[in-house]
């Protein structure tokens, strides 16, 4: 029985060890991905594959946007509704960098907006 309770207390112990090396890594790899510049074929798919979904995904949003415009407009959610069938799909499709995931654009974004209030 002592050799199961040392064996378990030594299973804690390394997985305490574990969780808390977890934050600095997270941070690295968030690092990596944002530093990154995307690759050909992550450019190549995004233009072949992704833009054309997404650019369905849009019409297909501002067709659902139009038809549950009354019931959002009576709920008081038109803007938010928006935000989420029309807006956001018409931004990753037409105003995101090409093959950059969403961090890598918001970034990319944060750094345009930063060096224009420099300017």
């Amino acid at each position: 029985m002592e050799l199961i309770q040392r064996r378990l207390i030594a299973l804690m112990m390394m997985f305490m060890v574990g969780m808390a090396s977890l934050p600095a890594a997270a941070d690295e790899m968030l690092d990596d991905q944002i530093n990154q510049r995307p690759s050909a074929g992550a450019m190549a798919l995004d233009a072949l594959i992704a833009r054309p979904l997404l650019l369905a995904l849009t019409t297909a949003g501002v067709g659902l946007f139009v038809v549950t415009l009354p019931f959002s407009a009576l709920g008081g959610t038109m803007a938010e509704s928006a935000k989420t069938l029309v807006s956001g799909p018409a931004h990753s499709t037409f105003l995101r960098c090409l093959g950059c995931t969403k961090i890598q654009d918001e970034w990319k974004n944060k750094q345009v907006a930063t060096s224009v209030t420099n300017d």
